[in-house]
């Protein structure tokens, strides 16, 4: 399958989604405003993007403008369904109030999911032959890869933000947070027979708890 205009653009504009991790771990110390205010910011933003989606189901006309602002990165699924953008501010919200004396969990986690879900949708478009229901194995490498990376040399070098964990994350956790989110990247989360969770949801919640729980075993 070859790599898209689209697919790209996408990817591009999910970066931004960045400021959401940020907000989360740095915004507190850099500005002064309390982990409580941080997590509301985000319901609120959620409460926004949330409002305009159910708008859109609702009138054609707000349809019609949404679809046209935004066609240069929705996938085809998307336009009747609610968009990936805002299950990932929803994740974004919950890590923020499941890990709120943790903060650095949900920026790393968050970032991790962000970056490799881009790198497994990338590389899987552009190179992907070995298929995995939708997805392929080479999409799944990419991700698992990339996550590993950013937690050797990226996170280390992040002000502030390993201080807790004595600058480091140990390989253990980092091996096993990087499979946990190329697992649940790639193979989705059904409960019963017609309801299947979206992975920009589910994914940086999941790998935030594994995060959380075994950091003490390999502290």
């Amino acid at each position: 399958m070859a790599l898209t205009k689209q697919e790209i653009n996408r990817k591009l504009f999910h970066l931004f989604a960045l400021l959401l991790p940020v907000g989360i771990f740095y915004f507190p110390k850099i500005f002064g405003i309390s982990d409580i205010m941080v997590t509301v910011i985000i319901g609120l933003l959620l409460m926004i993007i949330a409002g305009v989606e159910i708008l859109r189901f609702k009138y054609p006309e707000i349809h019609k403008i949404f679809q046209k602002t935004f066609r240069s990165m929705l996938r085809k699924e998307e336009g009747e369904t609610i968009t990936g953008s805002t299950y990932f501010i929803g994740a974004a919200f919950i890590c923020s109030v499941l890990f709120s004396k943790d903060a650095h969990i949900s920026f790393m986690v968050l970032s991790m999911f962000l970056f490799g879900d881009a790198a497994a949708a990338i590389a899987g478009q552009s190179i992907g032959r070995t298929k995995i229901g939708r997805k392929s194995l080479e999409g799944s490498l990419a991700c698992f890869m990339l996550c590993m990376i950013i937690c050797f040399t990226v996170f280390p070098l992040l002000p502030l933000l390993l201080d807790a964990w004595g600058g480091v994350v140990p390989l253990p956790l980092i091996f096993i947070t990087s499979f946990t989110i190329t697992i649940f990247e790639l193979i989705p989360i059904k409960i019963g027979r017609n309801f299947t969770l979206n992975d920009n949801l589910s994914v940086p919640v999941i790998a935030g708890l594994v995060m959380q729980h075994l950091y003490p075993f390999f502290s």
